[in-house]
């Protein structure tokens, strides 16, 4: 995994807090570190709260995230607010594998509702292991990150 921290940032709301939980104990199984973020419970919640919690901390430790909502499009939107962040909502993976290696996405926005658990194992796998290609990508992730005037 590039960056610094191999810590990977998991939050979800309540609409996420069952595939969340299974993801976590999944990784854990595996040997890595992951900060759980909450939600801590399937009480009414508010997704950009998880959303912003994972993200300051992705930010902050050069590392990973992973969310989950209802779709993962709300996650989706509201982690795209932070500068240096590159979130995706994915269903598939080739969207994964692109993302990570076109995009150097670093979250992984999934749905519960709408993503078997075990597809969803899968694309974390895939989004963890997929490496960023650069080259001539660097030039359209740069652009990304430019400010619009």
């Amino acid at each position: 995994m590039s960056g610094k921290s191999t810590t990977i940032f998991i939050g979800s709301d309540h609409a996420g807090f069952a595939l969340k939980t299974a993801i976590v104990a999944d990784l854990q199984a595996k040997g890595l570190t992951v900060e759980d973020m909450g939600t801590h419970s399937l009480e009414s919640c508010d997704y950009p709260e998880a959303a912003h919690k994972v993200c300051e901390a992705v930010l902050a430790n050069d590392a990973r995230g992973i969310l989950i909502c209802g779709t993962g499009i709300g996650m989706s939107i509201a982690a795209n607010r932070h500068k240096g962040i590159r979130a995706a909502t994915c269903t598939h993976e080739f969207h994964v594998r692109a993302t990570r290696a076109h995009n150097n996405a670093n979250v992984l926005c999934l749905g519960e509702r709408v993503t078997a658990a075990g597809l969803a194992m899968d694309l974390v796998k895939l989004f963890m292991e997929t490496p960023y290609e650069g080259g001539r990508h660097a030039r359209r992730v740069a652009l990304i990150e430019k400010p619009f005037e």
